[in-house]
């Protein structure tokens, strides 16, 4: 398959990486590739959720970002290693370099860029997000985004603005760049894609 025209050069087989900050859309536009390119989607938090027990929430409180941080890049270096597949990522998961590593070397990551204002209109009323539990969320997600942003261009093959597009209008810009860059074959009217 022929490199992204971006950096870092596209991968060899068909694993597709989203990030973002929280509410930037990764799990439902996951959700919608998968459907469109038959693949399995997978989404971090759940499989971390899985793995704990319970929920992400609750290991926050019970034992603090930094143990949750690990146990976060063992799940993705697992998760990175069997594909194809479409994973979407936890919000923080590119802090760490070995993340960021493993989602840059071993897929095409796509960068779900979503301004503070807009996430906050999406994911205010969401208590599970527990970096989000503050008295004002807007500025914790400006903060968040001035510190991830950079890490997010850093990895990304294609970065998608979402604004206020549909999901389904998201989705068909991610597939036009799939197959801009030789990933698949370019999606037909019906919807469908095929994976090269």
């Amino acid at each position: 398959m022929p490199p992204s025209s971006s950096s870092p050069a596209a991968p060899s087989r068909l694993m597709i990486f989203l990030v973002g900050l929280p509410g930037s859309g990764k799990s439902t536009v996951g959700r919608q590739l998968g459907r469109r390119l038959r693949m399995p989607f997978i989404d971090s938090d759940q499989a971390i959720e899985m793995r704990l027990g319970y929920t992400i929430r609750a290991f926050f409180e019970r034992e603090g970002e930094a143990a949750f941080r690990e146990v976060e890049a063992q799940v993705i270096d697992g998760l990175t290693l069997d594909g194809p597949r479409i994973l979407a990522t936890g919000g923080g998961a590119v802090l760490r370099p070995e993340n960021r590593r493993c989602l840059r070397e071993r897929g095409y990551v796509v960068y779900l860029k979503s301004q503070p204002e807009e996430l906050l209109r999406r994911v205010r009323h969401d208590a599970k997000r527990p970096l989000l539990q503050v008295a004002d969320p807007l500025q914790r997600l400006r903060e968040l985004f001035a510190i991830r942003d950079p890490l997010y261009q850093e990895i990304a093959h294609c970065t998608v603005e979402t604004g206020r597009p549909s999901v389904g209008n998201l989705v068909q810009t991610v597939l036009a760049q799939l197959a801009l860059d030789g990933l698949i074959d370019a999606p037909d009217v019906a919807g469908s894609a095929k994976v090269t």
